[in-house]
């Protein structure tokens, strides 16, 4: 009989990993999904339109889930639309998640439509909305590790309605099996792997729109994983078309440094701005970076610290140290979602007034 002398340091490393990640991603939400649309409406509410492209396989248990955390052979199509209580009943950065399969719109973020589409639907759903209603912009958001498809579908709608962005929302969201264990966490970075070819893919196709004139990438955690991948697939072809992303905001990255600082040479001086959002309490990363040997993760440096800021100045990419932030009870992996000045306000205070995303506000950049 083989015994394994790592089994003890492997349970421990597994309890320390769900007690670290149970707070860090959707704690709240119901066990089943929420994506079964109710008809009761109230007054003051708000609805946002999500269409969502996804590499996850139609769910077979779970109708209010829609999607599984399993991998299908082909991208899929979804139209969602959420309705958000009134900003009085709600605190602003949050999700409310029903406490029952209907829930309350007047207190709970609750769906309205949620319908299968094809890929031409899809297409004419940009075409209808992106250039008249939205001056040609698309914020495309990559969901991060532990994130079911209803999570990933209310967290965007929150993003969106809070910051009153002028953009298309599209969530790429990729088969995370949304559950917090060891095993998922591989599982969902296999998956992130997997999915990079149907992001690029997306990425080409609306670049080929000539109802999208801008597009914005907002990823968070793993989801930091495919983005980059896909981007730096996309920029070292050797003839490239003009390209249409403009802004990546890199929120929490669970991306080893090194890693991205090859992807980071490998796209050259002419890819899109980069926006970085980092925390050094961020607990969920730094047990990620156990996992990965102690290497550190991008979304856990100190960016007054070299080498990173002399990296960060050279690539031109602009960093918010969100670690003074930090408040009693607060999330830091979810901080960027959560706290108005900082990926919800740039969204706010930068694409709302028509302006590019170039510089941050004052005391953002850096340490704050």
């Amino acid at each position: 009989m083989r015994i394994d002398i790592h089994l003890p340091k492997r349970l421990a490393l597994a309890a320390a990993f769900g007690a670290a990640l149970l707070c860090s991603c959707c704690v709240g939400r119901p066990a089943q999904g929420v994506l079964i649309p109710i008809t009761e409406r109230a007054d003051g509410t708000s609805q946002v339109a999500v269409l969502a492209a996804t590499t996850r396989a139609r769910s077979t248990t779970d109708p209010g889930e829609m999607f599984s955390g399993e991998r299908a052979d082909a991208v899929s199509y979804a139209s969602i639309v959420v309705s958000i209580p009134p900003d009085s009943a709600r605190e602003i950065g949050k999700i409310q998640w029903p406490t029952s399969s209907q829930g309350d719109p007047k207190q709970n973020f609750v769906t309205v439509s949620a319908n299968f589409i094809e890929g031409p639907a899809f297409i004419a759903a940009i075409a209808a909305s992106a250039k008249p209603v939205h001056k040609g912009k698309v914020l495309i958001f990559v969901h991060g590790f532990n994130n079911r498809f209803d999570d990933a579908v209310y967290r965007l709608a929150q993003i969106v309605h809070d910051s009153r962005a002028p953009a298309l929302p599209i969530l790429f969201t990729w088969p995370s099996r949304g559950q917090v264990k060891l095993g998922a966490y591989t599982y969902d970075r296999e998956s992130a792997n997997y999915s990079r070819d149907a992001l690029e893919d997306l990425l080409d196709s609306l670049n080929r729109n000539s109802n999208v004139t801008e597009i914005n990438l907002l990823a968070h955690s793993m989801g930091n994983w495919v983005t980059l991948e896909a981007l730096r697939s996309r920029y070292i072809r050797p003839a490239r078309i003009t390209d249409k992303v403009k802004n990546v905001m890199l929120v929490a990255p669970d991306v080893d440094v090194d890693v991205f600082r090859t992807q980071i040479r490998r796209m050259g001086m002419q890819r899109p701005r980069f926006f970085l959002f980092v925390s050094q309490d961020d607990n969920a990363l730094a047990l990620s970076k156990t996992i990965w040997g102690g290497e550190p993760r991008l979304g856990e440096v100190d960016p007054s610290q070299d080498p990173y800021r002399a990296e960060f100045a050279r690539d031109r990419i602009e960093v918010f140290d969100l670690t003074a932030l930090k408040k009693t009870g607060d999330n830091a992996h979810d901080r960027a979602f959560s706290d108005i000045t900082s990926v919800v306000g740039m969204l706010k205070q930068r694409l709302s007034a028509g302006q590019q995303i170039i510089d941050s506000e004052p005391g953002l950049a850096g340490g704050l």
